[in-house]
């Protein structure tokens, strides 16, 4: 037992005495003597200038080191400077196999980093260029003494984790500058600082943080502030964040000279051992826009799981617009964009997160659906159903004399606009996998009202297919479907639609104030084109369209008066009538347009009207807004009681001519009008007409003569009786 008594005491001993010989040490060595070495190996080892302009002190007890005012240049330029330094750690703590700062302190901190014309970055020239260091590398192999064997690498075993404590760190007044002489962008990070306590392995410790970035291009600033408690176990695997509060005020260009205030708020905790992640309460604003979310992943791979919520409180728009120091925005109706909201549920198997009980609402409309995204191959399922939308209410406000001046002027400024861009983003397009169904209940565009609308849409490799677009509008509906193949780089498009009993006054006079055409409209499209561009689509067009109407009329056009024009001219007689009306009624107008490019053809239209039959042919240029046809009102019967407008056997089933050309931008009323050029030609239908029928009189004369003649000559030869009857028998021998 004396023994062990007086080993135990011998290293106790030995253990006093290294502690004393260090305090020794270290109260008789002043380490400032060794600043020239210190700097010159610096210098020797790097590019790096170094100059210790301050004191270098050290302490036992807590052991530390203490630096000030160090600077190290770059290059003949500041690259680094430090005001003080301060690295204490607990001696005993360190006998103790559980090793404690007492205190980090880092104060003055200032770093220049810069990118040169020649995208290098200062920094990449701190060390040697590698012919150098080998160079040195390999004096030292030489010198080195040939028989020491290497040191055994360290075993590596299960030991326990050491429990590392921190009690106090604080940074502060550290700033790092940046600039890239390239672009002319400067950065800078500058009242930086950091301050922490009590920073324990597996217990929660306070953190907090501020900060100011600002940045040249554009002209930009943060002033950032966040608290915090985090937590961290002795594995270092678990995580906890708690409390957190982090504010940004932003201002600069982006924000037109505004300051905007961001904050985030909430708790998180994650564990990257089991691969799992929880956000519980967390929310981040910006200005009057508030997110908020609870969510739960599972899995940090390729098939994560998610569950949870997020959501986005209510908010206006056009007030979040102007906190950011933009534009505002305006609409039509000034009410609108006052009430926006989202929701949903996050859910779904693993790697295929999905969303269900989606809620978004827009001021008085609100859809509903679930959506899912698939992330092994990039697919989107997606169903939104919403109740009713008025889009016109978002346009900007019109101003006076916008709709004329737009009308008049879009030709000339559709060739003065420049280069046309690009309808569809071809490679993102053939990137996707979509299936989407679309429905709403009722939506009002360009002050048309269609109803029922429902939409399906899918994407796979570049082809586009809607399978289904219909709806129901202005006593009718409608159906078509559109195929676009995006697998070459000039697309294919391919439209057919059907259209049934759509009333055509209401429909043209709310998209276009027109009120030229009134009837239950029937149509069939079957239509082609390529490219990706609008003029180009446009040219490229090729197809048909069948149209019929039933039970219409023609309006601010009265084709009955025309036809009474040409007829009082061939019955050389003068129109008494002076209130024709305005309104053209017709029965079963059809016909079929041709489509080649901008330019419609139609040769066979065919309408019924009062006593009379309109055929005729003609074009419509879509590019140049021009109609130009030619139209025939083929008499068939009583047209007009005006006396002068009189049917008679020489104009009937001529044709009286009528033209319609010009801009139908401009309205209906003035295209169509008598045409006197073609006029010539029913005057000599009703010239040949006049002489068919005085043939017929001629003959019918000679006729009555021969029999008149024979029946004398029958009546003296054969009597009166006998006589009649040979008579009878001429007379249909005669017919």
């Amino acid at each position: 037992m004396k023994a062990i008594r007086y080993a135990l005491i011998a290293i106790v001993a030995l253990v006093v005495l290294a502690i004393v010989a260090i305090a020794i040490a270290m109260a008789v060595i002043d380490p400032n003597d060794y600043k020239p070495q210190i700097e010159q190996v610096v210098e020797d080892q790097t590019n790096l200038e170094l100059v210790l302009d301050g004191d270098i002190g050290w302490s036992f007890i807590p052991l530390g080191l203490e630096l000030n005012d160090v600077e190290a240049n770059l290059d003949g330029e500041r690259f680094i400077a430090l005001k003080q330094l301060v690295a204490q750690i607990d001696f005993w703590s360190l006998l103790a196999m559980s090793p404690q700062v007492s205190t980090f302190v880092l104060d003055g901190l200032d770093t220049h980093l810069s990118i040169n014309e020649q995208g290098e970055g200062n920094w990449t020239h701190i060390m040697p260029d590698s012919a150098a260091v080998d160079e040195q590398q390999d004096k030292q192999d030489v010198t080195s003494n040939s028989g020491e064997t290497a040191a055994p690498e360290t075993e590596q075993g299960s030991g326990q984790t050491l429990n590392f404590n921190v009690e106090n760190i604080q940074i502060s007044n550290a700033q790092v500058h940046y600039s890239d002489q390239r672009t002319g962008q400067t950065v800078t990070l500058e009242d930086f600082t950091v301050n922490a306590s009590n920073i324990t392995l597996g217990s929660e410790f306070p953190l907090e943080i501020g900060f100011r970035v600002e940045t040249s291009q554009p002209q930009f600033s943060v002033d950032g502030n966040i608290e915090v408690r985090l937590a961290a176990n002795e594995a270092l695997n678990d995580f906890a964040v708690s409390g957190l509060e982090a504010v940004f005020d932003m201002s600069g260009e982006p924000f037109g000279g505004k300051t905007v205030t961001a904050k985030l708020g909430g708790s998180a905790k994650a564990n990257l051992e089991n691969e799992t992640a929880t956000l519980s309460d967390f929310t981040a604003s910006l200005a009057n826009l508030t997110l908020s979310t609870q969510l739960d992943v599972n899995g940090f791979g390729d098939k994560p799981t998610l569950k949870g919520q997020v959501a986005i409180d209510e908010f206006s728009l056009k007030e979040l617009m102007e906190n950011l120091g933009q534009a505002a925005i305006e609409t039509t109706d000034e009410a609108v964009l006052e009430a926006i909201a989202f929701s949903t549920n996050i859910g779904g198997a693993a790697g295929k997160p999905a969303l269900s009980d989606l809620v978004i609402k827009l001021d008085d409309t609100t859809f509903k659906g679930s959506g899912s995204y698939n992330l092994d191959n990039g697919g989107v399922v997606f169903e939104l159903q919403g109740d009713k939308l008025n889009a016109d209410r978002y346009l900007p406000p019109a101003t006076e004399g916008d709709a004329t001046e737009s009308a008049a002027d879009a030709p000339a400024q559709t060739a003065e606009t420049g280069p046309e861009s690009d309808l569809l983003p071809l490679e993102t397009l053939r990137s996707l996998l979509l299936d989407i169904d679309f429905g709403l209940g009722e939506l009002i565009a360009s002050n048309l009202t269609i109803s029922d609308i429902k939409a399906s849409t899918t994407a796979s490799k570049g082809l586009l297919k809607v399978d289904e677009f219909s709806g129901k509008l202005y006593e009718g509906g409608f159906d078509a479907n559109v195929t676009i193949d995006a697998r070459t780089d000039t697309p294919k498009w391919t439209v057919s639609s059907d259209v049934s009993n759509v009333q055509t006054l209401p429909l043209l006079a709310d998209l276009a104030e027109v009120t030229m055409l009134a009837g239950g409209a029937n149509l069939k499209v079957n239509a082609t084109t390529s490219g990706n561009r609008i003029s180009v689509l446009r040219e490229k067009a090729d197809g048909q369209i069948s149209f019929n109407l039933a039970e219409g009329e023609f309006r601010n056009m009265n084709l009955t008066r025309m036809a009474c024009q040409g007829i009082a001219l061939a019955n050389q007689d003068q129109l008494t009538t002076t209130d024709w009306g305005e309104t053209t009624p017709f029965n079963d107008m059809h016909g079929t347009l041709d489509i080649n490019g901008n330019v419609f053809d139609n040769t066979d239209l065919v309408a019924s009207l009062a006593g009379m039959k309109l055929e005729g042919n003609g074009t419509v240029d879509l590019k140049q807004t021009l109609v130009d046809y030619e139209l025939g009102l083929r008499i068939v019967g009583e047209i007009h009681r005006d006396n002068a407008c009189r049917v008679t056997e020489y104009v009937e089933n001529v044709v009286i001519p009528v033209e319609c050309r010009g801009d139908f931008s401009a309205g209906a009323a003035s295209l169509c009008s008598f045409d006197g050029s073609r006029f010539r030609d029913t005057l000599k239908t009703i010239a040949e007409n006049a002489a068919r029928l005085k043939a017929k009189e001629e003959v019918d004369k000679v006729k009555d003569k021969a029999e008149e003649k024979i029946s004398e000559k029958l009546t003296e030869k054969f009597g009166e009786g006998e006589g009649e009857k040979v008579k009878d028998a001429l007379k249909g021998l005669f017919k």
